[in-house]
């Protein structure tokens, strides 16, 4: 901004300055040439009285001399055509010269001739020279002062002008830093409100914006905890009806288990006045974990199902949290919309600077995938909140879900998440969190 403000100052400044100094130049110097041939025109004059009392050439000789020019400047053509003194002007232009003085453009400056009348009808011509340097005399001077003046003038105006747009500058890079430590989670921060008054309306309403923002988040941090602890009762209770030592039974206490953990996480996480940058995790660890979670309940339904890829270490930039979550609300639906003893296949894929997970099912397909990837768009009663959190995990990385058919016959939820470093369009929040609050 202020480079440009520099550069609209430049522009405007040196078009005015430019319309005001060239005709000022011009005027310096026809103001030069008029005082060279007007000092011409007193040379010419001071000859005038000695050719009116002789017209002898010794006589005009030795005037000529006595004038400050001296004979080399000056020159008087008689009537009958004598020349005295050092003569430049051409022929044909002095024997047109009449009854008025006229000027004649020489190579090296200008020629005046003078007419004189004299007695019984008979005229002579005064000739005066003036050299190129005396025509010119004080002109560059003048030009070069002129040319100083502009520069100062630009100079100035664009000192002016940088000094205004650096305080419009200061305070919208302040506004604009503010802004970015918002939304990296510093909900501490607060400005000063600076500049012009319509940037110090915008410092004012940022600064309600946080305080309100603040507010929310803490209202929201001590919702999730409130409705977490409630969520302690019932799964005691749960726990106490869960008897009998069969797998089933087994398979229970561990959901149960698995429950309260993600209770206890979602209280820490909402008692945290901001969450810290997670690290990354292993994606072919989380995926053994989550289908050997999913494994009992597909023996139970009879499902075939296959985990490829998932025997090499591959890192992605997320939580190992939120990673299970996404993977287990996918799994979830597949087991949720799909027949008894239809297969599904989970695919761990390492790309260039991307790491993809495909959920494959051999159920009955998705009529509208791109609608079914918006929140309570899914269809058969359901919220749509499983596919809304897989697609804010991959887009927290920069980037994204798709849904396709898959191999088997149904559907396939492709879970694509960037490895290269790409920077998060915003910090991605807790899926547990939201899951919960949301």
């Amino acid at each position: 901004m202020r480079r440009r403000l520099a550069l609209v100052a430049v522009a405007v400044t040196a078009m005015v300055a430019l319309a005001f100094l060239i005709p000022l130049a011009v005027a310096v110097k026809e103001i030069a040439e008029s005082r060279a041939l007007a000092d011409a025109e007193r040379q010419a004059t001071t000859i005038v009285p000695a050719l009116v009392v002789t017209d002898d050439a010794k006589a005009l000789e030795r005037a000529l001399a006595s004038t400050p020019v001296g004979a080399e400047r000056l020159a008087v053509h008689l009537p009958d055509g004598t020349v005295v003194g050092s003569s430049r002007a051409p022929v044909a232009d002095i024997a047109r010269a009449d009854k008025r003085a006229k000027t004649v453009r020489l190579g090296g400056g200008y020629v005046l001739l003078k007419p004189v009348a004299l007695a019984g009808g008979r005229r002579a011509v005064i000739e005066v020279y003036a050299p190129e340097a005396d025509v010119t005399k004080g002109v560059a001077t003048s030009w070069a002062v002129l040319t100083v003046v502009a520069v100062v003038l630009v100079a100035g105006s664009v000192a002016v002008a940088d000094r205004l747009g650096a305080r419009v500058v200061r305070a919208a890079r302040r506004l604009g830093d503010a802004a970015a430590s918002l939304g990296s989670g510093d909900l501490s921060v607060r400005i000063v409100p600076d500049g012009p008054p319509e940037l110090v309306a915008a410092g004012q309403a940022f600064n309600a914006m946080a305080d309100q923002v603040a507010g929310l988040l803490a209202a929201e941090r001590e919702l999730a905890a409130d409705l977490s602890h409630r969520l302690r009762t019932p799964l005691t209770a749960l726990r106490l009806n869960v008897g009998g030592t069969g797998p089933e039974a087994e398979q229970s206490r561990l959901a149960i288990d698995r429950l309260e953990r993600a209770v206890d996480e979602i209280i820490e996480a909402a008692r945290r006045p901001s969450r810290p940058v997670a690290s990354g995790c292993d994606a072919a660890e989380v995926l053994r974990e989550r289908l050997a979670f999913w494994s009992a309940l597909a023996e139970d339904q009879e499902r075939p199902w296959q985990l490829v890829g998932a025997d090499v270490p591959t890192r992605v930039p997320v939580a190992a949290a939120d990673l299970g979550a996404a993977v287990d609300v996918v799994l979830g639906n597949v087991f949720r919309h799909t027949p008894q003893r239809a297969e599904f296949r989970v695919t761990l894929h390492q790309g260039v600077g991307m790491v993809g997970i495909l959920i494959a099912d051999a159920g009955p397909g998705i009529a509208d995938p791109e609608d079914a990837l918006r929140r309570g768009h899914s269809g058969a009663g359901s919220t749509g909140l499983g596919l809304d959190i897989a697609r804010r995990l991959a887009e927290s990385t920069g980037g994204n879900v798709r849904i396709e058919p898959s191999a088997l016959g149904g559907t396939g939820v492709h879970l694509w998440l960037r490895t290269d470093g790409r920077p998060a369009a915003r910090p991605p929040r807790s899926l547990l969190r939201r899951t919960l609050t949301r």
